[in-house]
């Protein structure tokens, strides 16, 4: 996301004007974050009315719940609470399609270039985990990404990625195991 001027409010600035019913700070938040958030539901959801719904739902959850933002939880992020408020409606969506016997769509499709979050670990983390985290394979990535990065529940994981619970906690275990032996 792009550094905004001194003058701007930051984000849990606007999430506290929100909170107050403040329009303008909403789609400010949103003018913000919504870009942001499409191309990280993109990365997880090929299906663009999915994702349309689950960006809708989120705001409409962000304008309602804007009051119970509590910074620790996510560490002090608005950013974060934002993306954990889409990620459960991601999988939510995931339940109900296949409450409808309909398969999930493909969750990654070909990969063109790296995903924002990719590009902002590499940045933030040491170069040894960054370096670890990139030879981990990509189905062991994908499950650390969503339980460690996102904080997704196991059962969560498994309905976001299309896997069965006992397939995503042995993939956290292996994902975790070369993790350690790649940083000893």
């Amino acid at each position: 996301m792009k550094h905004k001027p001194p003058s701007e409010p930051d984000e849990e600035h606007l999430l506290r004007r929100i909170a107050r019913g403040d329009r303008a700070a909403f789609e400010e938040l949103y003018r913000r974050t919504s870009p942001w958030l499409a191309v990280r539901l993109r990365r997880r959801c090929a299906d663009e009315q999915i994702v349309a719904e689950v960006m809708q739902e989120t705001y409409l959850a962000v304008w309602r719940a804007a009051g119970s933002f509590a910074g620790v939880v996510t560490g002090g992020s608005a950013v974060g609470w934002v993306w954990t408020i889409a990620a459960r409606r991601l999988v939510d969506a995931f339940r109900r399609r296949a409450h409808h016997a309909q398969p999930p769509p493909e969750i990654q499709g070909p990969k063109a270039a790296p995903a924002a979050e990719e590009v902002a670990l590499a940045g933030t983390v040491g170069d040894s985990v960054g370096d670890a985290l990139r030879t981990l394979a990509p189905e062991l990535r994908q499950v650390l990404q969503a339980m460690a990065l996102d904080g997704l529940s196991v059962r969560e994981t498994a309905i976001l990625l299309g896997l069965p619970e006992g397939t995503v906690k042995t993939r956290a275990r292996r994902a975790r195991i070369v993790m350690r032996e790649a940083l000893s």
